[in-house]
């Protein structure tokens, strides 16, 4: 059964929001989706690059300064 997960990591901080993708990372099994909400660039940024090195199919919307960054483990 998959798992689909949410993170709102809007308003902190760099490390936090990587830090929470992370951890969401961490505890998903194959075909699992979480959705990371994200109101900084650098945050997208950072938490894009921890997704690409841990493997997830990723695809990112950006609608009215928040970016839905959504991760697949495959």
């Amino acid at each position: 059964m998959m798992m689909m997960m949410e993170v709102d990591a809007r308003g902190f901080s760099c490390p936090q929001p990587a830090l929470m993708t992370s951890r969401a990372i961490e505890t998903l099994k194959s075909d699992d989706e979480v959705v990371i909400l994200l109101d900084s660039e650098t945050a997208v940024e950072n938490c894009t690059r921890i997704a690409e090195k841990s493997g997830c199919y990723i695809s990112a919307c950006k609608e009215g300064g928040i970016t839905r960054l959504r991760l697949k483990k495959p």
